[in-house]
């Protein structure tokens, strides 16, 4: 649980650096790297991409997710 609880933080700590550059606070990028990963989880599985288990894949998921996330959030509110 605190493994992934650490890996969501940086996936969306990632994924705010990828995107705009603008912190966004340690609560947001855990929650950016939450539904992030599940969101990647199901892009990669719809595109039939599975990586090995373990904290990378994991890292690598959550922070595609959070990317794909932060685009379509910006692309609404703006």
């Amino acid at each position: 649980m605190i493994g992934a609880i650490i890996i969501g933080i940086l996936a969306g700590f990632i994924a705010t650096k990828l995107t705009n550059g603008e912190s966004k606070g340690c609560l947001i990028n855990l929650f950016l790297g939450l539904i992030g990963g599940a969101v990647g989880g199901w892009v990669f599985n719809l595109l039939g991409l599975h990586w090995e288990p373990g904290w990378v894949g994991e890292l690598v998921t959550g922070t595609i997710g959070a990317v794909i996330v932060l685009w379509l959030w910006n692309k609404i509110v703006k």
